[in-house]
């Protein structure tokens, strides 16, 4: 199997940092799903029980070490203030899954807090993500030559995304899954992708 490239802890957007996840962040995650529920159940299959803190804590050092082995690239969106002394706010989280270092591919996925929802955020990072996904290893980027997103339909707000971004829409699954909040109902999926 190839060698991944390097992969950044950080990465910085006009409005945000995006970190590696680590366990001192249970606290401020568990208190952005807990306010967004009722907006993340319908299509997180992990947002369908309360959160609780030590078991964050310790799914994120799990979570640390697969970002570390490349296996699975997580970041968590923090929000820049503009006073340097004010704290960094979490704003929601995204990342690269699904990867496969053979091709090499990858997809994005992403989810924004409620209190911070219809702010671009999501195309912000999701921008910022696709850029150096698909920019070449030799060029410091990571060097894709597929990038997919994969959301339900029925999710408005994350289907407008990718085409905005110069996503083509490779495919709608009609009953792909089961949906989310309720395993006796089905769900489609929508599959977009850039390539390189």
């Amino acid at each position: 199997m190839p060698t991944p490239p390097p992969i950044p802890h950080e990465v910085r957007t006009p409005r945000l940092l995006l970190r590696r996840p680590q366990p001192a962040d249970a606290e401020a995650l568990c208190a952005a799903v807990l306010a967004s529920l009722p907006e993340l159940q319908p299509w997180m299959f992990w947002a369908q029980t309360l959160p609780e803190v030590e078991a964050t804590r310790k799914n994120l050092q799990e979570v640390a070490a697969k970002f570390d082995a490349r296996e699975n690239l997580r970041y968590h969106l923090w929000r820049v203030p503009e006073q340097p002394s004010q704290p960094l706010e979490l704003v929601g989280s995204s990342g690269y899954h699904a990867l496969d270092w053979q091709v090499p591919k990858g997809e994005i996925g992403y989810w924004i807090a409620t209190a911070h929802a219809g702010q671009g955020y999501a195309t912000e990072v999701t921008h910022a993500l696709t850029e150096l996904a698909l920019t070449p290893a030799a060029e410091g980027g990571l060097g894709f030559r597929r990038l997919e997103i994969r959301c339900d339909p029925a999710n408005g707000r994350s289907a407008r995304i990718p085409p905005t971004l110069g996503y083509q829409l490779d495919a709608h699954l009609v009953n792909d899954a089961v949906a989310a909040s309720d395993p006796a109902e089905l769900r489609d999926t929508l599959i977009f992708s850039r390539t390189r």
